[in-house]
């Protein structure tokens, strides 16, 4: 019990929700250097993982509905293909202010997890060739770990072909 309360302690509403549902996971921190121009990429360039393996969290507006996209920092978003796998007909990036407010995060780092209100979410099946994966924890310059299905199972996530490049 002692470790649960340490873990959330200072936490972000991500790692607070991971140590609540019981996840293994692990933080990585480092210092974020605001001139970088992808948050992504430096994530992982600072923690010295391929950058197959960290994924970014988009928001874009499918159909009128904010909806969550997971992809490798690698790559790009397929919206078409977003749009695709949660039904809907057109995928536009979402205006950064909404997607701010709607997540609770800050773009750089918005989280997957913990987000003030639970949107659709989709996680690019190439997560699944990994054994952990990369996501941000929910600020700039903090990342956690975890197993993709962990994730996917607690954001209720839809495994799909989203990301390219």
């Amino acid at each position: 019990m002692a470790k649960k309360a340490k873990k959330q302690q200072g936490g972000t509403p991500a790692t607070v929700a991971l140590t609540a549902a019981g996840v293994d996971y692990t933080v990585h921190a480092y210092d974020h250097d605001p001139s970088h121009s992808s948050y992504g990429e430096e994530a992982a360039e600072a923690m010295g993982v391929s950058p197959d393996r960290v994924f970014k969290t988009l928001v874009a507006d499918v159909d009128g509905a904010l909806t969550v996209a997971v992809v490798p920092v690698a790559g790009s978003l397929d919206l078409k293909a977003l749009a695709s796998a949660v039904g809907g007909k057109k995928a536009v990036m979402a205006d950064p202010a909404l997607a701010e407010r709607t997540t609770g995060y800050v773009r750089g780092g918005i989280s997957p997890l913990g987000q003030r209100k639970r949107l659709p979410t989709v996680l690019d099946d190439s997560a699944s060739a990994h054994a952990t994966i990369c996501v941000s924890a929910g600020r700039r310059g903090l990342e956690v770990e975890l197993a993709p299905g962990d994730l996917a199972s607690l954001t209720g996530a839809v495994l799909a072909a989203v990301g390219r490049g």
